[in-house]
């Protein structure tokens, strides 16, 4: 049941994404270039509710702690995150909207994927190497989140509620989202979704 329930709400996102506009590299260029803030604006919509959704279902019970993950920092996240950045600016793509944009029938987003497999397999191959480097070593206690959420098995960089802290950024985003323009001056006509 659970593969069965992956698979409808993976489809679900998938369409949203294609439905957006988060398909097309023209859209994610121009949000990236702050030419068009649309699709911006949606991701922050999106983060910023599911956010406050998330932890204050946390705070009322409705949702497990336990549930939540939180990866473990160290140097090679940020420098990933960079390459990540990098490379969504150059194709247009980031890996769940290449995904996406393949199964719409893009012929880029095939071409995107094999290149993301194939990163993928170089840095198996050369893993030993990164170990030894020390760029995999924990940062800041490793696993840690800003706030301290009660019940989690995760340790707060700050002494706030990590619930709290999670429903006012919630809410930051949400703001944000709708005080940005649709367009900045001189952005031109908004570009057509790939059908």
């Amino acid at each position: 049941m659970s593969i069965f329930l992956a698979i409808v709400i993976g489809v679900a996102f998938g369409a949203t994404l294609d439905r957006i506009g988060a398909t097309s590299p023209n859209w994610i260029i121009r949000m990236l270039s702050l030419r068009n803030l649309h699709l911006m604006k949606t991701i922050l919509l999106a983060i910023g509710t599911g956010s406050i959704l998330m932890f204050a279902g946390q705070m009322i019970g409705v949702v497990d702690v336990m549930h939540m993950s939180v990866k473990s920092a160290y140097a090679g996240v940020f420098i990933g995150g960079l390459m990540l950045g990098a490379g969504w600016a150059a194709s247009g793509y980031c890996p769940g909207t290449g995904v996406c944009a393949a199964a719409s029938g893009r012929k880029d987003g095939w071409f995107f994927i094999a290149g993301g497999l194939l990163g993928a397999a170089a840095y198996m191959v050369t893993y030993p190497s990164w170990k030894a480097s020390g760029l995999l070593d924990n940062l800041a206690g490793g696993k840690v989140t800003l706030g301290t959420v009660p019940g989690a098995k995760y340790d707060g960089l700050m002494a706030l509620s990590g619930d709290i802290l999670g429903i006012v950024l919630g809410v930051v985003f949400v703001i944000v989202a709708f005080a940005l323009p649709e367009r900045l001056n001189g952005a031109g006509p908004a570009p057509v979704a790939a059908e």
